[in-house]
């Protein structure tokens, strides 16, 4: 085995089009974000080299700031591992930027927080150019009871109603550190962070908070199911293709963490 002395630890910050992809994480016989980033990383340098993310993104879901780290014995300039990596990768995946960081930084431990948006076509016509970026509801919403239901998840509370399963999960119990929604032009954009989010956590928030701007679910009713605590209670969950994670949070900048 190589002495951990002759490999150094990377970070990149990565952006992609989820679309055509089965999520983030590497699953046989399946397209992956990792799988590609992977398969980059060894034709550039010859080494097989697992890269670990910030946020497991789901299938069809995109990212716009995504960070990932992996050990290399590669010595390139970090500008120039980006560009190269770039040149391997398929188009709709991007390394907007490379850092050496410290062995002992982990890319998903090591993060404060996520940040998510969710973007809403909001008028009584589709469109054929955001198809795969966002989610189609004709009638308009309410943003100001949307905004109260909003105000509910916000703080530390146990989510188990706005998940499907507990499979691999250790607990239910997230810091919501902002929830909101905003209206810009024809789209309805809602904007979530938290500490971490539970599989699917955003896009049933989504469902849920859809129903309630329809005026298809009263906010007591909301309140109701997020106190419940029973598994599916906030489904169905929102289409994957309007959901983007847009940044990951670190006590310092990734520059700085040598």
């Amino acid at each position: 085995m190589e002495h951990l002395d002759n490999f150094i630890k990377i970070a990149l910050v990565i952006q992609y089009d989820g679309t055509r992809y089965s999520g983030f994480q590497w699953q046989a016989n399946s397209s992956t974000i990792q799988a590609e980033l992977e398969r980059a990383i060894e034709k550039l340098n010859g080494e097989a080299s697992r890269v670990v993310a910030a946020s497991r993104t789901d299938a069809g879901v995109h990212a716009k700031e995504q960070v990932v780290s992996f050990r290399t014995k590669c010595a390139l300039p970090m500008l120039t591992l980006n560009r190269a990596l770039n040149y391997y990768l398929p188009g709709d995946i991007v390394v907007r930027a490379a850092y050496k960081v410290s062995e002992d930084f982990n890319a998903r431990r090591d993060a404060l927080s996520r940040e998510y948006d969710y973007y809403i076509l909001n008028r009584q016509v589709r469109s054929p150019f955001t198809r795969n970026f966002s989610y189609f509801v004709a009638k308009e919403l309410d943003i100001e009871i949307m905004n109260e239901a909003c105000r509910i998840i916000q703080g530390e509370h146990d989510f188990t109603s706005f998940i499907t399963s507990l499979a691999g999960v250790t607990s239910t119990i997230r810091n919501v550190h902002e929830a909101k929604v905003k209206k810009r032009g024809d789209f309805v954009i809602f904007h979530m962070v938290a500490n971490s989010f539970l599989p699917h956590q955003v896009r049933n928030t989504m469902g849920i908070l859809i129903r309630v701007g329809l005026g298809k679910l009263a906010i007591e009713e909301f309140r109701h199911i997020m106190e419940a605590r029973r598994l599916g209670l906030a489904g169905p969950a929102a289409s994957p293709y309007g959901l983007y994670l847009t940044k990951i949070n670190y006590p310092k900048p990734l520059g700085e963490w040598r």
